[in-house]
């Protein structure tokens, strides 16, 4: 009995429970992909080649004028005035600078994009409120180029670039270049150093110091952002001369342990800085050997002989002679000083390059210029020679005036003057300034 009722309930589910009529699941099955008949059928109806075709023949007219558009108007050719090509990768093309006849292009580029061609550039200036630095300062901004002066103020002054001031391109960094900076420039004019006798024997270890790891952090500098670098080194590191005048060949007579040797060696050790730098680190640089120097914003007491003689004359005092005053000195004028430092790190050539006007006087025949400029009453005074004072001092440019189209154009009896108008109202100022305490 139990089976049976077993029996009759399962027939019973059986019957509750409806039939389905869903067939098993299966995968639904991928389309066939779409024949390249009926493709061709797509791209040809309702005319949508003719449509193809003609936006080909649009873009490829565009880029076929492009160019020549480009260069019918001012702004994709290179103007003089900026006196540097870029290519599309980035790199510079330089071209020569000045007012001597530069402006050729001299890597072949004729045609840069629209709007890099005028891409002022951001120059880093050591040293640049000192007297060679704020006339190198001045000539770059009025170019339309950034500067940033970076000066600790030991030789360098304030009043040299206060003119600037509200500039915005021009931006001043109060630094001393023996501590490590961090900026991005694309050239880098290394003339931090003091450069008189008065000013390097002041503080000697201080002066090596400047030479050495100043250099070494500017150039470590320009590795790191790929920048050009320009060291502005000196006669002096020709020492007392037995070559004269001075090429570029010439290894020079140095006393190592001189008082003058801070600078002197500490120079040659930066030029040798810069070309381990280039030879093995592939960094752009430039070396200049600058040669005696006048103009205005020299320091008035700094002990150089033109500056000293100058200003002795304005305040009546006999004019210092060391020696018997038959030492020689060649002397050009700051402008054409900064023309050739410009010409140097436009050009292509690394140097080193002598930087100085040929036109030798000794130290009497200078002291009768200054005479005949200032008071024809001035008398001389005859001092024993400092140490290591060279006797003969005279550069060969014959290296600039070929590879940069460089040589001076200001003579000592033009320039004077101008330096003389200003020493004037400095030391007019100056004992002002003294009364009035």
């Amino acid at each position: 009995m139990k089976q049976l009722h077993k029996q009759s309930a399962s027939a019973r589910k059986d019957e509750e429970m409806p039939a389905s009529d869903t067939p098993p699941y299966s995968p639904k099955s991928l389309k066939n992909p779409r024949s390249l008949p009926r493709s061709l059928n797509y791209i040809l109806k309702e005319q949508r080649l003719l449509f193809v075709l003609i936006g080909i023949v649009i873009g490829a007219t565009f880029f076929i004028l492009q160019p020549s558009l480009s260069s019918s108007d001012g702004r994709g050719v290179i103007s003089i005035a900026n006196r540097e090509s870029i290519d599309g990768l980035g790199h510079r093309g330089q071209t020569d600078f000045g007012r001597h006849g530069y402006g050729k292009y001299t890597n072949g580029v004729g045609r840069v994009p629209v709007g890099i061609g005028n891409r002022r550039k951001r120059i880093v200036v050591t040293g640049g409120a000192g007297f060679v630095g704020s006339h190198l300062v001045d000539k770059l901004i009025a170019r339309g180029d950034d500067v940033i002066v970076i000066d600790n103020f030991f030789t360098g002054r304030k009043e040299n670039v206060v003119h600037l001031f509200g500039n915005p391109r021009f931006e001043l960094i109060r630094h001393d270049v023996v501590e490590p900076i961090l900026l991005e420039v694309d050239q880098i004019y290394h003339l931090a150093c003091p450069a008189s006798p008065v000013h390097y024997k002041h503080n000697p270890v201080k002066t090596i110091k400047t030479n050495v790891m100043g250099t070494l952090n500017m150039l470590g500098l320009a590795k790191r952002i790929g920048a050009r670098f320009l060291l502005t080194s000196t006669s002096e590191v020709y020492g007392d001369p037995l070559e004269h005048p001075q090429k570029e060949t010439y290894w020079g007579h140095v006393n190592p342990i001189g008082v003058r040797s801070c600078y002197d060696e500490g120079k040659r050790v930066a030029e040798t800085l810069t070309m381990d730098y280039h030879r093995g680190d592939g960094v752009e640089v430039r070396i200049a050997r600058i040669f005696n120097t006048y103009g205005p914003r020299m320091c008035l007491d700094d002990g150089r002989v033109v500056s000293n003689f100058v200003a002795q004359a304005i305040r009546k005092q006999p004019m210092t002679v060391y020696g018997d005053g038959k030492q020689t000195r060649s002397f050009q004028y700051v402008s054409d000083l900064v023309y050739g430092l410009i010409a140097l790190m436009e050009g292509e050539h690394i140097g080193p390059f002598n930087l100085g006007n040929p036109g030798e006087f000794t130290m009497l025949e200078l002291a009768e210029v200054v005479k005949e400029t200032i008071d024809p009453s001035a008398t001389v005074e005859f001092k024993p020679n400092t140490a290591d004072d060279p006797h003969k001092r005279k550069p060969d440019i014959s290296k600039a005036k070929e590879l940069l189209n460089w040589e001076p154009k200001i003579s000592l009896k033009e320039g004077l003057p101008r330096m003389v108008d200003d020493f004037r109202n400095r030391i007019l100022n100056e004992d002002e300034g003294r009364g009035s305490r």
